[in-house]
């Protein structure tokens, strides 16, 4: 009876541990497409490993604040976008330019500030 019951919790730990690390690896992206984490959200218009245009949104609570963004990858590139001043209940946008190409695997995130405090960092892998 040990040795099934051990069977059992060994089969069941390894579906565990497979499917942990299908949620923490997550599917690589393309590169087109919209990701967001808490109150932040990047958008790219382009496929593949190019991309030319990156935007940010930023969702404002109920009191007006300062809100701002940073954009990188991990290969290097970075943006700091535009500083501004929203007012309650609007959403912040702002656009940054890469323009190139990034090796297949980079690293894209954003993250977006809201009177000092991060409030998301949404990341995506670019794909081919």
């Amino acid at each position: 009876m040990h040795n099934i019951t051990r069977k059992i919790a060994a089969g069941v730990g390894a579906a565990v541990a497979a499917i942990g690390c299908v949620i923490a690896a997550g599917p690589p992206a393309a590169a087109s497409g919209k990701w967001c984490n808490n109150a932040v959200c990047i958008e790219t218009y382009d496929n593949g490993t190019y991309l030319g245009r990156v935007e940010v949104s930023v969702i404002n609570t109920n009191q007006p604040h300062r809100i701002s963004a940073r954009v990188w990858t991990t290969d290097g590139w970075s943006a700091n976008t535009k500083t501004e001043d929203v007012a309650a209940f609007r959403t912040y946008r702002d656009q940054a330019y890469p323009q190139r190409h990034f090796p297949a695997g980079t690293r894209l995130c954003a993250e977006g500030f809201r009177g000092g405090e991060s409030v998301g960092l949404p990341c995506v892998t670019i794909t081919d």
